[in-house]
């Protein structure tokens, strides 16, 4: 028993290590360790009450106090504090692992050696004691700091109150820096519905010419669109990884995925076998065409009968300040060259292989040719043709119609090209072909009637949703060519209504006469009829003929601003014949069909595609070598 009545032998248990002792070598149940740490802390309390310790011999003595003794330092180094050292090398690495990117993402390592420098000085610290204050009672063999060392801090803070040691019977606490877990200050914000990474993202980029883009692009401001089965599906199944979708539909080009069910319930001549996803149903439309108009390119020439074809048709077809070429070019010629074969191959070779010859038809020197984007052959039904020769003696067809139908997705399409009744003042007779034609013409044979509520049986151009009516209609100025000079030289910025207020055809269109139900664009072109061949220069010959608008583009529709103008001018570059050719673009609008029409199950037209590409890299080789030839035969002379 001691003075104050404790239990000495209790007083012993309390006592600091011995030097060379481990302070984490005490293997005793932890509940006794927590118990005695808790006795040890009231015993210290009592003791620092009483301000009482012993000498050598064992006896009681008054406590004398004293400054605290410096701690030991290492031979070489500078008389700083531990807390100090502990402190710039704390400051120095931080420094260190925000200058380094590397290291800024973990702080394992330098967590670790924190931890080795505390415990190294934690040893030093207590033999400095051991040495001169260490008959002092400090209660650390049982504390749980000493022993959960290598643990974490969270796992020390976590425990109850009751089984934590006093901060202020450990004093080596001070050594070590314990940081708080971070907390976020807020709300953690939402995973995105695309979690690929930003390289990943970029890898499966869709270029925006390609239809995926925009759809995409359309699904994120919330428009709704419509897939065929497939793809629908397989977006369902995906969850939210569209960066998966995407690398897939690149790997895929633009085309969706097929599953085996689609392909059995599918086919090319009859569109779907079950009626479900129909190849030229509103789906299909939509993957195709978004806006649901189709680009349709229509030119008109009179070849005068020449020989001799333009030795380039670039300028008819691809004109340079287009800046898309269109999915149809439909081209009509009156008074064509003898060889129609030849002038077919070299259609082909102008469009190259981006587009096949869809049909063709013919009535005398009449041509009629429909090419098509070869990747939209697939939603074209069969094509039909009739001809109509508009001469008393019907073997001379170099009057009259001859005119292609078919129908595309749920449209169906029109085009005729026809030659009328020349002759100034014929301006009757040429009522009387439009007339004959419209009424013999027998289209369609055999395809279907989008809506055949509005047809007539008088008018085949009522039995179509969409019809294209171009030639030379002969129509001419009534007026003197002096006059017609005259305002040809006066009119400014393409303003061309002063001669059509002499028009013809505009002023029997008005009466209701002819073309019942037609449009044409403004023109903002000069007439196409009649030059010296080769030159801009009108008629030079002793007929004196007047200029005059003998080639046009109409076009009718059963729907209200279904066909939408772009453009509507002549080409001037080619001048070959006494006709300048007239050319029209258009956006029409689509509307999905069902799968009743015979479908054309992609015929075309292959050996002319095949010459028309051989022909065109021929052409290529040829220029070639002839920049070659001429780059080599350089010759340098000196004078």
């Amino acid at each position: 028993m001691t003075e104050n009545g404790e239990d000495s032998s209790l007083y012993q248990s309390c006592e600091a290590p011995a030097k060379g002792d481990s302070i984490v070598s005490d293997s005793r149940p932890l509940k006794t360790l927590l118990a005695d740490a808790k006795t040890c802390k009231e015993h210290n309390d009592v003791l620092k009450l009483s301000q009482i310790s012993r000498n050598a011999e064992g006896e009681v003595i008054p406590h004398q106090p004293r400054p605290p003794s410096l701690p030991r330092l290492s031979k070489g180094s500078k008389s700083v504090s531990l807390e100090e050292t502990m402190r710039t090398r704390r400051l120095k690495n931080s420094q260190e692992s925000l200058s380094d990117s590397v290291e800024n993402g973990s702080s394992t390592d330098s967590l670790k050696e924190d931890q080795a420098v505390v415990l190294s000085g934690a040893a030093a610290l207590r033999n400095d004691q051991d040495a001169t204050v260490g008959h002092l009672p400090v209660a650390t063999t049982g504390s749980p700091l000493f022993r959960d060392r290598g643990g974490s801090l969270s796992d020390y803070e976590r425990r109850p109150h009751s089984q934590q040691s006093d901060p202020t019977d450990h004093r080596l606490r001070s050594t070590k820096l314990r940081l708080s877990p971070v907390q976020p200050s807020g709300p953690l914000p939402a995973l995105e519905r695309s979690f690929a990474s930003a390289t990943l993202r970029a890898a499966n980029r869709i270029d925006r010419d390609c239809l995926d883009y925009v759809m995409l692009a359309k699904e994120k401001f919330g428009e709704k669109i419509h897939r065929n089965l497939s793809d629908s599906r397989l977006l369902e199944n995906m969850g939210s990884d569209s960066a998966s979708v995407n690398s897939m539909r690149s790997t895929y080009s633009v085309l969706s995925p097929i599953r085996p069910q689609d392909v059995r319930n599918r086919s090319f001549l009859e569109g779907s076998v079950l009626g479900n996803g129909a190849l030229l149903g509103a789906e299909e439309l939509d993957r195709y065409f978004p806006d649901r108009r189709v680009g349709i390119y229509v030119t008109t020439w009179n070849m005068q009968g020449e020989k001799g074809i333009p030795a380039n048709l670039d300028d008819l077809l691809l004109p340079t300040d287009s800046e898309f070429a269109q999915d149809f070019y439909v081209i009509g010629v009156q008074e064509g060259c003898p060889d129609r074969r030849e002038w077919e191959i070299r259609l082909q070779e102008t469009l190259g292989p981006y587009y096949v010859m869809l049909y063709a038809a013919s009535h005398g020197v009449l041509y009629l040719t429909v090419f098509v984007r070869r990747d939209l052959i697939w939603f074209c039904s069969e094509v039909e043709h009739a001809t109509v020769t508009t001469r008393i003696i019907s073997q001379i067809k170099t009057k009259g119609a001859v005119g292609i139908g078919f129908t595309f997705f749920g449209t169906s399409f029109l085009f005729i090209t026809s030659h009328f009744t020349s002759g100034d003042a014929k301006v009757y007779e040429r009522i009387l072909d439009y007339n004959k034609i419209v009424e013999a013409l027998a289209l369609p044979k055999g395809l279907p009637d989008t809506n055949p509520y509005r047809s007539t049986a008088s008018d085949v151009t009522t039995r179509f949703d969409q019809v294209f009516w171009f030639g030379d209609f002969n129509f001419r100025l009534s007026k003197d060519r002096g006059d017609v000079e005259t305002i040809i030289n006066q009119t400014a910025g393409g303003d061309m209504a002063p001669l059509l207020e002499h028009d013809q055809l505009s002023k029997e269109m008005k009466e209701g006469s002819i073309f019942k139900g037609f449009q044409e664009a403004q023109i903002h072109f000069p007439p196409t009829y009649k030059f010296d061949i080769g030159c801009d220069i009108y008629d030079t010959t002793s007929k004196q003929r007047t200029p005059s608008y003998t080639d046009r583009i109409l076009f009718r529709n059963r729907q209200a601003d279904d066909i939408k103008v772009v453009k509507y001018t002549s080409c001037s570059s080619i001048k070959t014949s006494d006709h300048r050719p007239v050319v029209g673009v258009f956006q029409v609008k689509l509307r999905p069909g069902r799968d009743n029409i015979p479908l054309g199950a992609g015929q075309f037209d292959r050996s002319l595609y095949l010459e028309g590409i051989r022909r065109r890299i021929t052409r290529e080789l040829k220029r070639r070598e002839a920049m070659k030839n001429q780059s080599s035969s350089t010759i340098c002379t000196i004078s």
